[in-house]
């Protein structure tokens, strides 16, 4: 049975949201804002969402149905959703403002749940468990708590789809534990959930020429000081990098029961064994 913000067909909507992260590897931080300074580093799609839209595509496989895409970001976050549709994905909008700006994960998922409840309908939602270059894992629960549907994290199998629900196994505190999630629901998704694949050339041809939706302020209907910086409860005060520690390194030469004996005295004063006296 069909019910609020589900599909009216009968194959399920399946909605991705889709993060453009910088290459972790090459950015600078600009410690006096507390910010990343993204334009010291390319950008491509965030690794866990790869994990996200192939788990939705294997849905989509399946039982047929839609996959739809959303970012949030500046026009040039359009390159992700591309990525998204040359993948497999059948629709991508950009969420794109000056007032989305400097959001953090609350704002981020307001807007996010805004757009996701001006789409016709929707039965799963698919994140990734978390961004690179913000590794909360908040935003995707955050999500489900705004639009009041029932969640799973950490899910690193998927092992029952239907259209009307679906069973996975979700890695907490040390554990596996199976759940099913009748739709509308959200679940985000670990690296160990699937291995994205890599688009064809034809693919990104098509995907290059496709249309890419794009919504602002004025299209969600959300007043501007609920969103982005201004919405944003958290902020960043200060960043520290913890220094490198390097090893140091012993030599312990002579007979080898001596020898043996030294490494024993010093490992036990540093407590890495006890009793070797």
């Amino acid at each position: 049975m069909k019910g609020e913000n589900r599909g009216s067909g009968d194959s399920p909507t399946v909605v991705v949201p889709i993060k453009q992260v910088p290459d972790m590897d090459e950015v600078e931080f600009d410690r006096e804002r507390g910010r990343i300074d993204r334009s010291t580093a390319e950008a491509e799609p965030n690794p866990f969402d790869l994990n996200a839209l192939e788990e939705a595509v294997l849905f989509k496989e399946e039982l047929g149905g839609e996959v739809i895409t959303i970012s949030m970001g500046p026009p040039q976050a359009e390159s992700a959703l591309r990525d998204s549709l040359a993948r497999g994905a059948d629709r991508a909008i950009l969420l794109s403002d000056k007032a989305f700006g400097g959001a953090d994960t609350w704002a981020t998922a307001l807007t996010l749940s805004i757009a996701i409840r001006k789409l016709e309908s929707y039965d799963l939602i698919i994140c990734g468990e978390k961004t690179v270059d913000g590794d909360t894992g908040q935003v995707g629960p955050e999500i489900a708590e705004l639009l009041g549907i029932p969640h799973a994290a950490y899910v690193s199998g998927v092992t029952e789809r239907d259209d009307g629900s679906i069973k996975v196994n979700s890695d907490v505190w040390g554990k596996t534990f199976t759940r099913k999630l009748d739709f509308p629901g959200l679940i985000t998704v670990t690296k160990d959930v699937n291995m994205p694949r890599i688009p064809l050339f034809r693919d990104k041809k098509r995907a290059r020429e496709a249309e890419i939706e794009t919504w602002g302020l004025e299209d969600l209907d959300v007043d501007e000081e609920k969103v982005g910086f201004n919405g944003s409860p958290t902020s960043v005060k200060e960043i520290e990098i913890a220094p490198e520690v390097n090893r140091e390194g012993k030599v312990f030469k002579g007979e080898v029961r001596q020898a043996t004996a030294r490494l024993l005295r010093e490992l036990s004063q540093d407590r890495v064994v006890e009793g070797a006296e």
